[in-house]
C-alpha cells in the first residue's frame, strides 16, 4: 500500500521506503529505475538496488514514478528552464548590440512602428514596451534541439538513497523527530509537520515538544481529532488559533483570524481558563500580544460562556480593565532605575531570559558587587537553560568586544524572516574579565551536555557548517545550508539560476551578479543592463512568466577579477517572493568541456525556495580565499528593496555592508562543536575504509557501508546535534 506521505520521507531523510510486495523478479526494472535517478544526479545505495530487485516488476515500476517525481522536484527538474538567449552560454550578444536589435524588429514590426517612433522622437525608449524583449522567441524544444548532450564527470553530484524501513514507521520517526525538534523549524518543515501531526495523532508522540511552534502546528491537529490539547501557556493558546487560521505561529506577523466553529471556541476557552486557574501569574504574558488577544476576543465570546471565567480574565488583562505587571516590564523598570541586582534576582525565575540579557547586564554592572552578582546568577542559570540558548549567547560573546570594534564591522540585525538591516555598533565593548568568565561558564556546560558515542567520523567539507540554531536561518531545497556556513565549490564553471511562475500579475524577477574586490567595492556586476562580461554572459531578460520563466548567470572562476560572488534575485515588478506560484534560485558547478543544456540537474548543487517577505534575494556569496579556492558563505538574506524597478546597481551599497558584517562574523559551527566534545574519538574520514563497529558519522551524506546501528548527522538533520 502506498503511504500518503512517503515523499516527505524521501525529502527529509533521503531514505525510500522498503515498497510492500510479494517475492518477484525486478532486477532490470530495477536498474532502469536507477540510471532514471542517475541522471537527475540521484542513485540508489546497494541495499536498496537489491531490495527492489526482488520485488515484482509492478511495484518496482510504481516507485520509480512516485520517487523520480519527488527528486526532480527537489532539485528543480520538475520544471522547464528556457533561457531567452537559445544558444546560453554562446552566442550571448553585447548588450546595447541587442537592445538595438530589439527596436529594429519593433520598427519592422507594423503594430509597433509607430509607438516606437514616437519614443525615439523623444530620446527614451522603453525596453518593455518592444515586441521582441523579455518574451521568449523560441520553444523549449527548438532550445533543446541546440544543446549537446552533457558529458558526465566524476565531479557531478550524485545523492544516493538509502533503504528505508516500513513507510509507517518511517513517518512516525520523522514527525517524532520533527515535533521533538530543540531548534525552531522553517516554514517548509512547519508545514510538513502539520500533515505529520494529523496523520499521526493517535501514535506515539515526543515526550517534550521544546519550541512552542512545533506545538501549535500539533495542537492542531489535536483538536481536529477531539484529542487533549498540549497548552500550559496563555500564548500557546494564541498560537493554536493561528495555526487555525493557517497564519503566523510565531507571531511575527499578524493573523487574521479565522471564523471558529462553537466546539473549537469551547476547547481554547476550556484550555485558556484551566491554565490561569492553574497559574493566574501568566495572565502577564498577555500584554506581549494585546491587539490580537483583543481581535481573538471578538471570535470566541467569552461572555457566552461563565462556566470558565478565568478565560475571561484573559481578555480582561487585553482589554486594560485589569492590570497585571509583565516579566518585562517589571525587569525595565529596575533597570531603569539602576538596580541591576534586583534585575538579576529577579530574571533568576527565568534562566533563558537571564543569559540572553547578560550583555546588557555586565554593561550596566560596575566593577564590584554588581558584576559579581551578575556571574553568580549566570553560574546557576547555565544548567537550567536550553542548549540552543547557551549556543546563541556563546555566539553573541564571541562576535563583541574590542575585536569588532578595531576591525569597524557594523551591528547586523535579521529577523525570523530572513530580513536583514545594518547600524552603527554603539555599544561598549564587553569588560574583558566578565566575558572570558561567561565564555567560561558557557563552554563548560556545553561540553557536559555534548553527546557524541562511540567513535566520531566526520566528513572535512562538513567542519565549517554553521550549527542550525534555528530551522528559520536555512531555506527549504537541495543541498542547503544554515546561514554562516561555508562550503567548498569546486569547478570551472559556476552557474547561477533562477525560476519563478506568476500567479495572475505579470511579474519581472532579475537574476544579477556583482562582484567585489577585498575591500567589499565594487568591480563589475552581470544583469540585464550587462550582459557580458571577462567573468561571465547572462542569458537575457525574461519579463512575464504566466507558463514559469528562468534567468540564468555563468561565471568562469578563474576569470573573475575580485575577490567576492555575490548573486541576487530582484523583484523588478509583479508578485513578491511570497505571491508567486513558485520560485526557487539554485547553482550548478561544470567542468569546461561538459556542454549540455543551461539546466542540467546532475550539476546542481544548491536549490532553495525563494519565501521571503522583501524585493531582494540573497541566498550565498562566494569568497575566493588566500588559498585561491573558492568557497561558498551561506547568507539566506532578503532586503527591502525598492517598491518597484529594483536593480543590482543600486543594492550596491547595502549588499557591501551586510557582507561585511556577515563574512567576517565568527560562527560556531561543527569544527566549533567537535572541540567541546570531552575526550570523544574524533577522526576527520576521507572516505577510506569504513569501520566495523557503529559510529556517528557527520557529514554532507551519509556513505555507503556504515554499520547499521550508526548514528548518521547531515545537513537534514543537523540540528539533532544540537544539545539538550
Amino acid at each position: 500500500m502506498i503511504h500518503p506521505l512517503e515523499h516527505l520521507v524521501v525529502r527529509h531523510t533521503h531514505r525510500l521506503p522498503v515498497p510492500d510486495g510479494p517475492a518477484g523478479e525486478a532486477a532490470v526494472a530495477a536498474r532502469q529505475f536507477d540510471a532514471a535517478l542517475m541522471s537527475v544526479g540521484f542513485k540508489l545505495s546497494a541495499p536498496l538496488l537489491d531490495r527492489l530487485a526482488a520485488l515484482p516488476e509492478g511495484a518496482v515500476v510504481d516507485a520509480a514514478v512516485r520517487t523520480l517525481a519527488c527528486v526532480r522536484a527537489m532539485v528543480g527538474d520538475h520544471v522547464q528552464h528556457n533561457p531567452y538567449f537559445v544558444d546560453f552560454p554562446a552566442n550571448v550578444p553585447d548588450t546595447l548590440d541587442f537592445w538595438m536589435q530589439c527596436i529594429r524588429e519593433a520598427l519592422a514590426d507594423d503594430k509597433s512602428r509607430e509607438a516606437v517612433l514616437e519614443q525615439l522622437s523623444t530620446g527614451t525608449v522603453d525596453l518593455l514596451t518592444l515586441p521582441s524583449y523579455g518574451r521568449y522567441q523560441h520553444t523549449y524544444a527548438e532550445m533543446l534541439s541546440r544543446h549537446d548532450e552533457l558529458i558526465a564527470v566524476a565531479g557531478d553530484r550524485m545523492t544516493v538513497l538509502h533503504l528505508g524501513r516500513d513507510a509507517q514507521d518511517e513517518v512516525g520517526e520523522l514527525y517524532l523527530r520533527l515535533a521533538g525538534s530543540r531548534t525552531p523549524l522553517g516554514d517548509d518543515h512547519l508545514r510538513d509537520l502539520g500533515a505529520l501531526a494529523e496523520h499521526c495523532v493517535d501514535e506515539a508522540q515526543p515526550v517534550e515538544i521544546p519550541v512552542r511552534e512545533n506545538r501549535a502546528v500539533i495542537n492542531k491537529a489535536r483538536l481536529r481529532a477531539g484529542s487533549g490539547l498540549l497548552v500550559d501557556t496563555v500564548t500557546d493558546v494564541l498560537r493554536l488559533v493561528c495555526a487555525l487560521s493557517d497564519g503566523d505561529v510565531s507571531l511575527r506577523e499578524p493573523t487574521r483570524f479565522a471564523k471558529l466553529s462553537r466546539p473549537t471556541r469551547r476547547a481554547l476557552l476550556a484550555g485558556l481558563d484551566g491554565i490561569v486557574a492553574a497559574a493566574p501569574a501568566k495572565l502577564a504574558d498577555v500584554a506581549a500580544h494585546r491587539e490580537a488577544w483583543k481581535r481573538l476576543g471578538e471570535r470566541l465570546h467569552p461572555h457566552e460562556y461563565p462556566q470558565w471565567p478565568n478565560a475571561g480574565e484573559v481578555f480582561a488583562v487585553a482589554r486594560g480593565e485589569r492590570r497585571v505587571r509583565s516579566f518585562a516590564s517589571r525587569t525595565e523598570e529596575l533597570l531603569g532605575k539602576g538596580d541591576v541586582v534586583g534585575a538579576v534576582e529577579l530574571l533568576k525565575s527565568a534562566p533563558g531570559v537571564l543569559l540572553r540579557s547578560v550583555d546588557r547586564l555586565a554593561r550596566m554592572a560596575d566593577a564590584g558587587e554588581e558584576r559579581a552578582a551578575v556571574l553568580a546568577a549566570v553560574e546557576k542559570a547555565v544548567p537550567q537553560a536550553a542548549g540552543r540558548v547557551l549556543l546563541s549567547v556563546r555566539q553573541h560573546l564571541a562576535n563583541r568586544g574590542d575585536r569588532l570594534e578595531q576591525s569597524g564591522i557594523r551591528r547586523v540585525f535579521i529577523n525570523g524572516s530572513g530580513r536583514a538591516w545594518v547600524t552603527a555598533d554603539t555599544r561598549p565593548a564587553l569588560p574583558t574579565a566578565a566575558k572570558e568568565r561567561l565564555n567560561a561558564l558557557l563552554d563548560a556546560e556545553i561540553t557536559r551536555r555534548v553527546s557524541l558515542d562511540g567513535p566520531v567520523l566526520v566528513d572535512p567539507d562538513v567542519l565549517d557548517v554553521a550549527l542550525p540554531l534555528s530551522g528559520k536561518a536555512v531555506s527549504s531545497g537541495l543541498g542547503v545550508l544554515p546561514r554562516g556556513s561555508v562550503s567548498p565549490v569546486d569547478g570551472e564553471l559556476l552557474r547561477f539560476f533562477v525560476y519563478w511562475k506568476q500567479t495572475s500579475l505579470t511579474t519581472d524577477y532579475d537574476l544579477s551578479a556583482v562582484i567585489l574586490d577585498e575591500q567589499y567595492e565594487q568591480v563589475t556586476w552581470l544583469s540585464y543592463t550587462q550582459l557580458t562580461d571577462v567573468e561571465g554572459r547572462h542569458s537575457g531578460d525574461i519579463t512575464e512568466a504566466p507558463d514559469g520563466a528562468s534567468e540564468f548567470i555563468e561565471l568562469r572562476l578563474g576569470a573573475v577579477r575580485g575577490s567576492f560572488i555575490v548573486p541576487q534575485v530582484l523583484l523588478f515588478s509583479g508578485e513578491g517572493f511570497m505571491d508567486v506560484e513558485e520560485s526557487f534560485f539554485g547553482f550548478m558547478l561544470r567542468e569546461g568541456e561538459q556542454r549540455g543544456r543551461p539546466f542540467e540537474p546532475r550539476t546542481v548543487r544548491m536549490k532553495s525556495d525563494l519565501r521571503g517577505p522583501s524585493r531582494v534575494a540573497l541566498p550565498l556569496v562566494f569568497r575566493r580565499g588566500e588559498d585561491g579556492r573558492w568557497r561558498a558563505h551561506w547568507l539566506h538574506l532578503y532586503l527591502k528593496g525598492f517598491p518597484k524597478a529594483n536593480r543590482v546597481e543600486e543594492t550596491a551599497p547595502t549588499v557591501e555592508a551586510l557582507l561585511r558584517g556577515i563574512v567576517e562574523r565568527q560562527q560556531l559551527t561543527v569544527r566549533w562543536l567537535l572541540g567541546m566534545t570531552d575526550g570523544a574519538d574524533v577522526t576527520v574520514w576521507d572516505g577510506g575504509d569504513v569501520p566495523r563497529g557503529p559510529v556517528t558519522y557527520i557529514g554532507m551524506q551519509r556513505p555507503e557501508g556504515l554499520h547499521p546501528d550508526s548514528r548518521i548527522l547531515t545537513p537534514e538533520n543537523l540540528r539533532d546535534v544540537i544539545p539538550e
